[in-house]
């Protein structure tokens, strides 16, 4: 699997709206309408991400329903719904489109033939398994550090890390 720096940007942006905002609801109390909006500079600071390619990828992100925004000096962004109702996988897809293409094409669409036949339902198969991690992992979980025990117990496989 290959991400992007665009996704790996978004997603660590997001960690840290997901981050700022339990910080804010925990100061604020639980009947908080929403956190204080973060700037686009606080989080590219905090998250070493270079200021005018976040700026983009913040559009997109709000193009896509996945944060807010407001302008002005009380200004910044904050995430859209709650972080446990965010998955990596709604991020990636806003930010980069489906989660497996061949060649710009979905599996299901290709026509391999003769011995290639079969790579047709390993893609398919390759899909589903990334679907199932990206999926079950919410910006909340990566932002919190206590990521699903599904997650866990493949990190604790030694062949994971090669």
């Amino acid at each position: 699997m290959r991400l992007s720096a665009r996704v790996d940007y978004a997603l660590r942006a997001t960690a840290e709206l997901a981050a700022t905002a339990d910080d804010t609801a925990a100061a604020e109390g639980a009947a908080a309408r929403r956190p204080t909006p973060i700037t686009a500079e606080q989080i590219a600071r905090a998250q070493e991400i270079p200021p005018k390619f976040l700026e983009s990828i913040l559009l997109q992100l709000r193009r896509g329903g996945i944060v807010h925004a407001q302008r002005g000096p009380e200004g910044g962004y904050w995430l859209a719904r709650k972080a446990t109702e965010i998955s990596l996988a709604d991020v990636i897809r806003v930010i980069d489109g489906p989660l497996a293409h061949i060649r710009g094409q979905r599996p299901e669409d290709l026509g391999y033939q003769g011995a290639a036949r079969s790579l047709q339902e390993v893609w398919i198969a390759l899909r589903a398994s990334e679907r199932e991690i990206l999926e079950l992992v919410s910006v909340a979980d990566v932002a919190s550090g206590r990521l699903p025990d599904r997650v866990t117990e493949l990190v604790a496989d030694p062949n994971a890390w090669t």
